[in-house]
């Protein structure tokens, strides 16, 4: 007999921006009267929200529509996400799932389901998916709904950028931009929910552009919406990012004084092979501006391995420049074959074990530079919003510039700003105490 409340699960695979997206959809089944319970629990339906850029994220999907059926074989499952545009036939034939529902219809996946009171699995799969992808600005329905201290606030979706290695621009269209009154809409509700920091979240961010506004405008009236503390721009590819906004950066005292500014590759003929729309030099010329205006920027990258050609040479190209520019943490991704893209035909393959040893060296200098840019803290007063206990009982959270630090407090400092003082670093986590004149130091 079903609960008089049915229980619905959403998992998200993937980046930021599905995180966004998820929240949303949570936000509507929650209106809709489901009652949301974690993933692994029990459930009568599981929203899967898919992501392709990765072969193991496709698998990683069938893995979890398995593992939600072990225990509530008779949840309804519905797959939506990038994967769910990319792969929906693949989809069709993973047992169990009820409805797969492509990027077009995506935000309105609940209106597709059944009613909760008549919630069930059907004889077959239905496929909600086109080919074709709306180009106009949009509006996105509701609050997100999120129970963690910052929250992610979707502002554009798609990409014109056309990397070669890059499948998004066939799971999510072309570029377009959130309406300018929607975004403070639900930034105004966000805050209202309790959210002080905002993290800009989107495809391909630094396009953003409504009517005259662009990204920095919008930066600047979210700056004056009540209760918004921080603001934060998530990953924006380094051609986007006008001198403008660094220098409003460097003044600002909401704008976090951060950047996750994708480099993939330090040589230059693998970048012209990703159609990447930079030189090493170019990057790099950037890179050094940003640093030059921005005190204390936090500075974060992507790097790729493994790409089709990537020889020792080009490899060797790529540590040294990540060793050398003052990033203080890189991302590593190994490169993965995806059908429809030009990279999926190149040749001049790496070996996998190369990759793998490729990968683990980038990993180890990035926690190096990392433990040194929080050790360079040690002795500095920073602002920290904090989020929840470790492990150990202590309080953490962020700085502006995307530190985390920890502190030994007895009272509650969850979603709290406080004056830190850092006294030391370890591998990934700043430690520190509440700064005096702090009122609970």
């Amino acid at each position: 007999m079903r609960q008089l409340s049915p229980r619905a699960t959403l998992h998200t695979i993937g980046c930021r921006l599905n995180q966004a997206e998820t929240a949303l959809l949570a936000d509507r089944l929650k209106r809709d009267g489901y009652t949301l319970v974690e993933f692994g629990h029990p459930t009568d339906l599981l929203v899967l929200n898919t992501c392709s850029v990765t072969v193991g994220a496709e698998s990683d999907c069938r893995h979890l529509v398995r593992r939600t059926l072990r225990h509530s074989p008779h949840a309804f499952v519905a797959v939506t996400g990038c994967y769910a545009q990319t792969g929906a036939e693949a989809l069709r034939r993973v047992p169990g799932i009820d409805l797969i529902v492509g990027t077009q219809y995506k935000m309105h996946l609940p209106d597709y389901l059944p009613t909760p009171a008549t919630l069930q699995k059907p004889a077959e799969p239905q496929v909600l998916h086109a080919r074709s992808i709306d180009r106009e600005d949009f509006v996105l329905p509701g609050t997100g709904d999120y129970e963690a201290t910052r929250a992610n606030l979707k502002i554009q979706d798609g990409c014109n950028f056309m990397c070669s290695f890059c499948i998004i621009p066939f799971a999510r269209g072309h570029e377009r931009s959130r309406r300018l009154d929607d975004i403070l809409r639900e930034a105004q509700a966000l805050v209202a929910r309790g959210h002080q920091e905002l993290v800009l979240t989107g495809v391909n961010i630094g396009q953003f552009h409504q009517g005259t506004h662009s990204l920095l405008d919008l930066i600047q009236q979210l700056e004056q919406v009540a209760g918004v503390e921080r603001i934060r721009i998530s990953s924006i590819e380094p051609t986007t990012i006008p001198m403008e906004l660094l220098d409003y950066m460097a003044t600002s005292s909401k704008l976090c004084r951060y950047l996750h500014v994708p480099l993939q590759s330090g040589d230059d003929r693998i970048l012209k092979a990703m159609n990447r729309r930079y030189t090493v030099r170019e990057y790099v010329s950037f890179i050094e501006q940003a640093v030059r205006s921005v005190p204390d920027l936090g500075l974060g990258t992507d790097v790729m391995v493994g790409f089709p050609g990537e020889g020792e040479q080009e490899f060797a190209n790529t540590l040294a420049l990540a060793s050398d520019l003052p990033f203080f943490y890189c991302h590593v991704f190994s490169f993965s074959k995806r059908p429809s893209t030009a990279a999926a035909r190149m040749r001049n393959t790496v070996h996998p074990a190369e990759v793998k040893a490729r990968s683990r060296t980038l990993s180890e200098l990035s926690r190096a530079k990392r433990l040194a840019f929080y050790q360079k803290h040690i002795g500095r007063r920073v602002k920290v919003l904090f989020e929840s206990r470790d492990v150990t009982g202590r309080w953490t959270g962020l700085t502006g510039n995307y530190i985390r630090v920890a502190v030994a407090a007895p009272e509650d400092l969850s979603n709290c700003l406080r004056d830190v003082t850092i006294t030391g670093a370890m591998d990934g986590l700043a430690l520190g105490h509440l700064a005096e004149g702090d009122p609970l130091s």
